[in-house]
Parts: structure tokens; C-alpha cells; sequence
């Protein structure tokens, strides 16, 4: 899927001819830490045992499972962005989660987490990731996307604590916040058209 107002920005499901890349992305350490995005899919004891090569395989059966865990972004043909994007019953951690809680019973995706390669960060890799995960969760039924992003005190905020991106971005791709039960951790919905 290739959203046309992102120029030179191409963005796939992450299918298993894309693995290779989707791996590269990620680097030796998994993202971050040995995360492989699975931290909103695990419970804690369980992603704490298989850090690294354990949650690398995780990622890996989701994405030969048959359905695309997320999006890549490509900039001339080299990945340089991830979003992950389900229905939000697939991530378990989430559903758990006290400050992120459902806001109501209506069925939602959840946008969790992004990467973006070190040199192409802040460019606007994450809101054209946004606008496709919306586009793409259309395509399969949604009829809301839900997002978890942090509103950061500091425009420096390290990496690590913006992996579920930042409310500016959200904003920026048409979100709207819907309950905030945290000073930093709005949850933010794109209501698609018919909802």
C-alpha cells in the first residue's frame, strides 16, 4: 500500500516476503532492548524470559501467521519505519493495562508502537505510518483506530519513551483524544467514516 501523499514514502503490511526487512529495521537489538514489539502482546514475566531471540521469534510466527502484525514505511526501496497495528484484544499487556484501560466496549484497532530509523526521525515517518494504519484497518473492517501515544514535557524526550509515539503526530493524522487518566498518556481515537 503506497499512500499517495507520501511522496517518496511507501508503506506494506508486514507479510513474510518482508521479513528480511522488517529484521534489518529492528537491528541485532530488536528495536529496542530485545523488545520485537511484543511488549503490548505479552505478559511481563513472559516477555521479560524471552527478551531478544525469544520475542524475535514471536514477531517472526506472527508475521508468517498469515495476518500482517503491522506496516513498514520504505524510503527508495530500504525500511526505515514500523507500526504495529492489530485488534486491540491481541495485545494482552494492554488490555491489562490500568492507565490505558478501554474507554468503552466498541471494537477497536490499536496503533501500539512505532520505529523509525535513527536518520529518518522526524521527517514525518510516523503521522504517514498513521494515515496508512487507519487506511489499512478500513480495508479490514475497523471502524475505530485507537492510539496510546505520549504528550512528552520535553520536545528532546529520548526514543525509548516515545515508542508509542507522540500526541503532536496523532493529532497531526486526524486523532482526536478521547480519555486521559495520565498527565502524559492521552488515548486518542480516528473515528472512520459510518462509526
Amino acid at each position: 500500500m503506497s499512500t499517495p501523499e507520501s511522496g517518496c514514502i511507501e508503506i506494506h503490511p508486514a507479510t513474510p516476503e518482508r521479513w528480511d526487512d522488517l529484521e534489518r529495521l529492528f537491528g541485532p537489538r530488536g528495536a529496542t532492548g530485545g523488545c520485537w514489539c511484543m511488549w503490548w502482546r505479552l505478559p511481563r514475566s513472559e516477555f521479560d524470559r524471552q527478551k531478544g531471540d525469544g520475542n524475535r521469534e514471536a514477531l517472526r510466527s506472527l508475521v508468517y501467521g498469515g495476518v500482517p502484525p503491522g506496516l513498514l514505511a520504505y524510503i527508495d526501496g530500504q525500511p526505515v519505519g514500523w507500526c504495529a497495528l492489530a485488534p486491540r484484544e491481541q495485545y494482552g499487556a494492554l488490555e491489562r493495562s490500568r492507565i490505558l484501560k478501554r474507554v468503552d466496549e466498541r471494537p477497536v484497532w490499536s496503533v501500539t508502537c512505532f520505529f523509525v530509523a535513527k536518520e529518518h526521525r522526524r521527517k514525518g515517518v510516523t503521522s504517514r505510518l498513521l494515515r496508512a494504519a487507519v487506511e489499512y484497518a478500513a480495508e479490514h473492517g475497523a471502524r475505530i483506530v485507537e492510539g496510546y501515544p505520549v504528550e512528552p514535557k520535553s520536545a528532546d524526550a529520548p526514543p525509548v519513551f516515545i515508542f508509542t509515539g507522540i500526541a503532536s503526530s496523532f493529532r497531526e493524522a486526524g486523532f482526536a483524544e478521547v480519555a486521559r487518566r495520565s498527565d502524559s498518556r492521552p488515548i486518542m481515537r480516528y473515528q472512520i467514516a459510518g462509526e
